[in-house]
Protein backbone atom coordinates (compact mmCIF):
# COMPACT_ATOMS: atom_id res chain seq x y z
CA UNK A 1 0.00 0.00 0.00
CA UNK A 2 1.36 3.36 -0.84
CA UNK A 3 2.71 5.56 1.75
CA UNK A 4 0.13 7.91 3.81
CA UNK A 5 2.49 10.55 4.08
CA UNK A 6 5.62 11.40 2.13
CA UNK A 7 8.94 11.29 3.75
CA UNK A 8 9.56 14.80 3.21
CA UNK A 9 7.65 18.01 3.14
CA UNK A 10 8.68 20.05 0.08
CA UNK A 11 10.00 22.27 2.78
CA UNK A 12 12.49 19.41 4.17
CA UNK A 13 13.11 17.62 0.29
CA UNK A 14 13.87 21.05 -1.28
CA UNK A 15 17.08 22.48 -1.21
CA UNK A 16 19.99 24.14 -3.41
CA UNK A 17 23.37 23.69 -4.03
CA UNK A 18 25.83 25.76 -5.71
CA UNK A 19 26.87 24.52 -8.87
CA UNK A 20 29.90 24.06 -10.15
CA UNK A 21 31.89 27.09 -12.12
CA UNK A 22 33.94 24.65 -13.88
CA UNK A 23 33.00 22.48 -17.13
CA UNK A 24 31.90 18.87 -16.50
CA UNK A 25 34.41 16.56 -16.89
CA UNK A 26 35.15 13.58 -18.68
CA UNK A 27 33.90 13.31 -22.86
CA UNK A 28 34.88 16.73 -24.50
CA UNK A 29 31.62 18.77 -25.44
CA UNK A 30 30.58 20.93 -28.18
CA UNK A 31 30.10 24.49 -27.56
CA UNK A 32 28.47 26.51 -29.57
CA UNK A 33 28.90 30.82 -30.79
CA UNK A 34 26.96 33.52 -29.02
CA UNK A 35 24.39 33.81 -32.13
CA UNK A 36 23.77 29.95 -32.70
CA UNK A 37 23.92 29.23 -29.03
CA UNK A 38 21.14 32.35 -28.31
CA UNK A 39 19.33 30.74 -31.18
CA UNK A 40 19.05 27.28 -29.77
CA UNK A 41 18.00 28.24 -26.78
CA UNK A 42 15.29 30.74 -27.48
CA UNK A 43 13.85 27.26 -29.84
CA UNK A 44 13.95 25.06 -27.02
CA UNK A 45 12.51 27.35 -24.77
CA UNK A 46 9.58 27.76 -27.56
CA UNK A 47 9.37 23.82 -27.50
CA UNK A 48 7.34 23.30 -23.86
CA UNK A 49 5.67 26.98 -23.77
CA UNK A 50 2.32 25.61 -25.43
CA UNK A 51 1.61 23.48 -22.43
CA UNK A 52 -0.61 24.83 -20.09
CA UNK A 53 -0.79 22.60 -17.56
CA UNK A 54 0.50 19.22 -16.73
CA UNK A 55 0.00 17.19 -13.97
CA UNK A 56 1.23 13.80 -14.47
CA UNK A 57 -1.04 10.50 -13.42
CA UNK A 58 2.30 8.25 -12.33
CA UNK A 59 0.23 5.52 -10.74
CA UNK A 60 0.25 1.83 -12.81
CA UNK A 61 -3.44 0.80 -13.38
CA UNK A 62 -5.07 -2.13 -13.94
CA UNK A 63 -3.59 -4.02 -16.90
CA UNK A 64 -6.95 -3.51 -18.75
CA UNK A 65 -8.13 -1.41 -21.58
CA UNK A 66 -6.42 1.42 -23.64
CA UNK A 67 -3.33 3.91 -21.51
CA UNK A 68 -5.15 7.34 -20.82
CA UNK A 69 -3.11 10.60 -20.18
CA UNK A 70 -2.51 12.44 -17.07
CA UNK A 71 -5.79 14.51 -16.35
CA UNK A 72 -5.23 18.20 -15.32
CA UNK A 73 -6.21 19.47 -11.97
CA UNK A 74 -5.59 17.38 -9.71
CA UNK A 75 -7.10 13.50 -11.56
CA UNK A 76 -3.78 11.59 -11.83
CA UNK A 77 -5.23 8.28 -13.42
CA UNK A 78 -3.60 5.98 -16.14
CA UNK A 79 -4.74 2.48 -17.59
CA UNK A 80 -1.80 0.16 -19.03
CA UNK A 81 -1.85 -1.50 -21.85
CA UNK A 82 -3.30 -4.97 -21.68
CA UNK A 83 0.25 -6.63 -22.81
CA UNK A 84 3.53 -5.71 -21.11
CA UNK A 85 6.43 -4.01 -21.75
CA UNK A 86 4.48 -1.56 -24.49
CA UNK A 87 4.73 2.29 -24.65
CA UNK A 88 1.92 4.61 -22.79
CA UNK A 89 0.61 5.91 -25.82
CA UNK A 90 -0.28 5.10 -29.32
CA UNK A 91 0.99 8.40 -30.69
CA UNK A 92 4.51 7.47 -28.73
CA UNK A 93 6.80 4.13 -29.07
CA UNK A 94 10.25 3.65 -27.67
CA UNK A 95 13.10 5.10 -29.95
CA UNK A 96 10.97 7.55 -31.03
CA UNK A 97 12.64 11.13 -32.01
CA UNK A 98 15.76 9.99 -33.55
CA UNK A 99 19.10 7.60 -32.11
CA UNK A 100 22.50 9.35 -33.81
CA UNK A 101 24.71 6.10 -34.53
CA UNK A 102 27.50 8.03 -34.02
CA UNK A 103 29.29 9.16 -30.72
CA UNK A 104 28.68 12.53 -29.58
CA UNK A 105 31.04 14.87 -30.32
CA UNK A 106 35.10 15.18 -29.38
CA UNK A 107 35.45 19.01 -30.43
CA UNK A 108 34.97 21.65 -28.31
CA UNK A 109 36.19 25.64 -28.39
CA UNK A 110 37.19 27.94 -25.94
CA UNK A 111 34.69 30.06 -24.02
CA UNK A 112 32.66 32.83 -26.34
CA UNK A 113 31.29 34.46 -23.31
CA UNK A 114 28.06 33.26 -24.47
CA UNK A 115 26.98 32.03 -21.46
CA UNK A 116 26.08 28.89 -22.56
CA UNK A 117 27.40 25.52 -20.69
CA UNK A 118 29.00 22.32 -22.17
CA UNK A 119 26.44 19.83 -23.61
CA UNK A 120 26.23 16.54 -25.88
CA UNK A 121 23.69 16.20 -29.18
CA UNK A 122 21.15 14.39 -28.87
CA UNK A 123 20.91 10.54 -28.46
CA UNK A 124 18.43 8.41 -26.52
CA UNK A 125 19.17 6.80 -23.12
CA UNK A 126 19.51 3.01 -22.39
CA UNK A 127 19.94 2.81 -19.07
CA UNK A 128 19.50 5.11 -16.05
CA UNK A 129 20.68 4.33 -12.36
CA UNK A 130 20.10 5.89 -9.29
CA UNK A 131 22.50 4.28 -6.42
CA UNK A 132 21.46 6.17 -3.16
CA UNK A 133 17.99 4.04 -3.75
CA UNK A 134 18.87 0.95 -5.59
CA UNK A 135 17.38 2.13 -9.12
CA UNK A 136 18.29 0.75 -12.47
CA UNK A 137 16.16 0.39 -15.77
CA UNK A 138 16.79 -0.14 -19.19
CA UNK A 139 13.09 0.21 -19.89
CA UNK A 140 12.16 3.17 -21.86
CA UNK A 141 9.14 4.91 -23.45
CA UNK A 142 8.39 8.10 -24.74
CA UNK A 143 5.70 10.55 -23.42
CA UNK A 144 3.83 12.78 -25.56
CA UNK A 145 1.61 15.83 -25.20
CA UNK A 146 -1.82 14.27 -25.75
CA UNK A 147 -4.44 16.01 -27.61
CA UNK A 148 -6.00 18.12 -24.27
CA UNK A 149 -2.68 19.89 -23.15
CA UNK A 150 -1.30 16.82 -21.40
CA UNK A 151 1.29 14.42 -21.43
CA UNK A 152 1.00 10.62 -21.31
CA UNK A 153 2.61 8.58 -18.87
CA UNK A 154 4.13 5.32 -18.82
CA UNK A 155 2.39 2.00 -19.93
CA UNK A 156 4.00 0.11 -16.91
CA UNK A 157 4.94 0.17 -13.90
CA UNK A 158 8.89 -0.37 -14.61
CA UNK A 159 8.91 1.55 -17.62
CA UNK A 160 10.77 5.17 -17.87
CA UNK A 161 8.89 7.65 -19.99
CA UNK A 162 11.30 10.50 -22.09
CA UNK A 163 9.64 13.35 -22.79
CA UNK A 164 9.88 13.33 -26.51
CA UNK A 165 9.43 17.36 -26.88
CA UNK A 166 12.56 17.99 -24.80
CA UNK A 167 16.39 17.20 -24.55
CA UNK A 168 17.50 13.77 -24.47
CA UNK A 169 19.94 13.82 -21.31
CA UNK A 170 23.10 15.58 -22.01
CA UNK A 171 21.49 17.89 -24.45
CA UNK A 172 21.11 21.73 -23.41
CA UNK A 173 17.91 22.41 -20.81
CA UNK A 174 15.87 19.84 -18.89
CA UNK A 175 15.68 16.15 -19.87
CA UNK A 176 12.41 14.94 -18.21
CA UNK A 177 12.21 11.29 -17.03
CA UNK A 178 8.95 10.21 -15.64
CA UNK A 179 8.13 6.72 -13.88
CA UNK A 180 5.29 4.79 -11.66
CA UNK A 181 6.14 4.80 -8.03
CA UNK A 182 3.38 2.24 -7.35
CA UNK A 183 0.20 0.70 -8.99
CA UNK A 184 -3.52 0.97 -7.60
CA UNK A 185 -2.38 -2.54 -6.02
CA UNK A 186 0.25 -0.77 -4.13
CA UNK A 187 3.52 -3.29 -6.14
CA UNK A 188 6.03 -0.88 -5.73
CA UNK A 189 6.80 1.08 -9.63
CA UNK A 190 10.65 1.50 -10.49
CA UNK A 191 10.05 5.56 -8.82
CA UNK A 192 8.55 4.18 -5.66
CA UNK A 193 11.80 5.42 -3.33
CA UNK A 194 12.46 8.24 -5.49
CA UNK A 195 11.21 10.67 -2.88
CA UNK A 196 14.61 9.46 -0.46
CA UNK A 197 16.94 10.91 -3.06
CA UNK A 198 19.07 13.39 -1.29
CA UNK A 199 20.45 16.36 -2.52
CA UNK A 200 24.54 15.74 -3.65
CA UNK A 201 23.19 11.86 -5.10
CA UNK A 202 24.05 10.83 -8.11
CA UNK A 203 22.00 10.01 -11.58
CA UNK A 204 23.87 8.31 -14.32
CA UNK A 205 22.59 7.86 -17.38
CA UNK A 206 24.13 5.94 -20.37
CA UNK A 207 22.76 6.57 -24.12
CA UNK A 208 22.74 4.94 -27.59
CA UNK A 209 25.95 6.64 -28.50
CA UNK A 210 28.18 4.97 -26.00
CA UNK A 211 28.42 8.02 -23.74
CA UNK A 212 27.90 8.04 -19.98
CA UNK A 213 26.80 10.65 -18.10
CA UNK A 214 26.51 11.62 -14.59
CA UNK A 215 24.31 14.04 -13.08
CA UNK A 216 24.41 15.46 -9.44
CA UNK A 217 21.30 16.39 -7.98
CA UNK A 218 20.12 20.10 -6.88
CA UNK A 219 17.41 19.52 -5.28
CA UNK A 220 14.55 17.29 -4.15
CA UNK A 221 10.35 18.57 -3.94
CA UNK A 222 6.91 17.61 -3.32
CA UNK A 223 4.76 19.74 -5.40
CA UNK A 224 1.09 19.48 -4.62
CA UNK A 225 -0.99 18.68 -8.28
CA UNK A 226 -2.94 21.36 -8.49
CA UNK A 227 0.30 23.63 -8.34
CA UNK A 228 2.54 21.63 -10.68
CA UNK A 229 5.35 23.71 -11.63
CA UNK A 230 5.36 23.05 -15.54
CA UNK A 231 7.78 25.80 -16.48
CA UNK A 232 10.16 24.81 -13.79
CA UNK A 233 10.12 21.34 -14.58
CA UNK A 234 10.02 21.64 -18.33
CA UNK A 235 11.24 24.98 -19.32
CA UNK A 236 14.15 25.24 -16.91
CA UNK A 237 17.96 26.13 -17.88
CA UNK A 238 18.52 25.92 -21.40
CA UNK A 239 22.03 27.30 -21.28
CA UNK A 240 22.67 23.95 -19.42
CA UNK A 241 22.28 20.06 -18.85
CA UNK A 242 19.83 19.44 -16.82
CA UNK A 243 17.43 16.15 -15.93
CA UNK A 244 14.31 15.83 -14.10
CA UNK A 245 13.13 12.94 -12.44
CA UNK A 246 9.23 12.94 -11.83
CA UNK A 247 6.80 10.40 -10.01
CA UNK A 248 3.36 10.75 -7.53
CA UNK A 249 4.05 11.10 -4.01
CA UNK A 250 2.34 12.59 -0.90
CA UNK A 251 -1.16 11.50 0.89
CA UNK A 252 -3.65 9.31 -0.84
CA UNK A 253 -7.25 11.24 -1.49
CA UNK A 254 -10.60 9.33 -0.95
CA UNK A 255 -10.11 7.61 -4.87
CA UNK A 256 -6.80 6.51 -3.30
CA UNK A 257 -4.52 8.82 -5.60
CA UNK A 258 -2.13 10.70 -4.59
CA UNK A 259 -2.33 14.25 -4.50
CA UNK A 260 1.68 15.58 -5.11
CA UNK A 261 4.27 14.68 -7.62
CA UNK A 262 7.80 14.32 -6.32
CA UNK A 263 10.70 16.41 -8.40
CA UNK A 264 14.42 15.55 -8.61
CA UNK A 265 15.97 18.27 -10.45
CA UNK A 266 20.13 17.76 -11.67
CA UNK A 267 22.99 18.83 -14.03
CA UNK A 268 24.99 17.46 -15.61
CA UNK A 269 28.97 16.71 -14.05
CA UNK A 270 30.45 14.58 -15.71
CA UNK A 271 30.56 12.48 -19.19
CA UNK A 272 32.41 9.88 -20.63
Amino acid sequence: MPDETPDQTPEEASGLTARPTSAPTGRRFTRLSAGVAAALAATAVLVVVGIVALVLGLRGAPATGAPQPAAAAGSSSSTAPSSPGSSASASASPGQGGTPATPAPKTSGSSDGSGIGDFLEASEPTSLEIPSIGVRSSHFVQLSIQPNGTISVPGTAQEVGLYDAGPTPGQLGPSVLAAHVDTPSGVPGIFHELRRVKVGDVVKVSRQDGSRLTFTVDRVQAFKKTQFPTELVYRGDFTKAEIRLVTCGGPTDSRNEYRDNVVVFGHLTSAS
